[in-house]
């Protein structure tokens, strides 16, 4: 979020919270990027704060609610309040439970792929709509063909994110494997180690596709404690999905930390991935 909006989010967030009989005398900052998290103290509730124009606040709540109804491992909303989403001054606001984190050990990837299998077990008993993932790589093509927006990335480098997301688009989703309802971005940063155990966050970005689409934004151990993987099909995805992630770093409004530096190294990465599997170009 832009620094000029985070000071009349968080205030926001505060008033609605205090609307709601919670009592708010701080507000910390957790995450900031295209949408702002809190920690509102001393309710303890968790707040995220979005402007009206980039959120999908409605279906993320409806969603969350019916998969923590059959089990799956997600985070709650606040339990004190009417689980909703409230506008005012443009922003969205959504209030869920506050988990404090569990700092003991590392996830291992054995319980990162029984979470992540557990969540996509409860997805498939759900009937919501949802794009299919290749939506989301069409919007990451958009981006690499808007000069205006990625004004930074030299021609070679815009051809090889191009040809990357077309070529390996078309091999996935002609593959015509099962594809079913997806998280969208289980990366580590949107999975919680709690007390109630592995909670996984963020479900806006929620899409259709393989198993493997979602299994390519965890580590790479993970996969191999997922029955069932389509080893070939996982690999592809790592690589689509790394050159979505480098094409969002070239955004002109990106405001992820560090972000140019990573979608350089990132370009390194694809090209080795790419030399070594004979995967560069359209095909």
């Amino acid at each position: 979020m832009h620094a000029s909006e985070v000071q009349r989010a968080v205030a926001v967030a505060a008033s609605i919270a205090a609307s709601l009989d919670l009592t708010v005398d701080d507000a910390v900052v957790l995450h900031d990027s295209n949408k702002l998290t809190l920690r509102l103290l001393p309710c303890d509730v968790l707040a995220r704060v979005a402007p009206v124009a980039q959120q999908v606040a409605q279906f993320e709540v409806e969603l969350a609610q019916r998969l923590a109804e059959t089990g799956c491992p997600v985070a709650a909303l606040a339990p004190r309040v009417e689980p909703r989403v409230h506008e005012r001054d443009g922003f969205v606001v959504t209030l869920w439970t506050y988990y404090e984190p569990v700092t003991a050990r590392e996830v291992s990837p054995a319980d990162y792929a029984s979470a992540l299998e557990r969540l996509h077990a409860g997805m498939r008993t759900l009937d919501v709509p949802a794009p299919r993932f290749t939506d989301r790589v069409e919007r990451a093509q958009r981006l690499v063909a808007d000069r205006c927006r990625t004004p930074a990335l030299a021609d070679t480098d815009r051809q090889l994110l191009g040809d990357t997301l077309r070529s390996l688009k078309r091999r996935i989703g002609e593959r015509g494997g099962a594809e079913q309802l997806l998280h969208g971005e289980p990366h580590p940063g949107n999975l919680l180690s709690t007390a109630d155990g592995l909670l996984f966050v963020d479900l806006e970005t929620c899409c259709r596709g393989p198993v493997e689409f979602d299994l390519a934004h965890a580590p790479e151990e993970v996969g191999a404690h997922y029955p069932g993987v389509d080893r070939n099909l996982l690999h592809e995805c790592r690589i689509l999905v790394l050159a979505m992630i480098t094409t969002w770093r070239w955004d002109r409004d990106d405001q992820f930390p560090d972000g140019r530096r990573l979608g350089t190294e990132w370009l390194g990465r694809i090209r080795a991935a790419l030399d070594g599997d004979g995967l560069d170009g359209p095909g």
